[in-house]
């Protein structure tokens, strides 16, 4: 599997939720969203799907100037 790893959904999941669960954050929805197509209108998870969740990268923002940044 590339670039990520599989999980299986349990019932009332969502891609929010999922997001939580495994990056912290709901933001992330959106990648686990596009590495799943197939479930892309799927509010609602009935549980037994098998996601894609992909690795990101850490997309910490630095608030220091680029001539300052390591």
């Amino acid at each position: 599997m590339a670039n990520g790893f599989i999980y299986e959904t349990m019932a009332g999941d969502t891609f929010d939720s999922i997001s939580l669960d495994f990056y912290d954050d709901e933001h992330y929805s959106s990648e686990i969203i596009q590495a799943n197509l197939k479930y892309r209108k799927t509010i609602i998870f009935s549980g037994g799907e098998s996601l894609l969740i992909p690795i990101i990268e850490d997309k910490t923002v630095s608030s220091l100037p680029p001539w300052k940044q390591g």
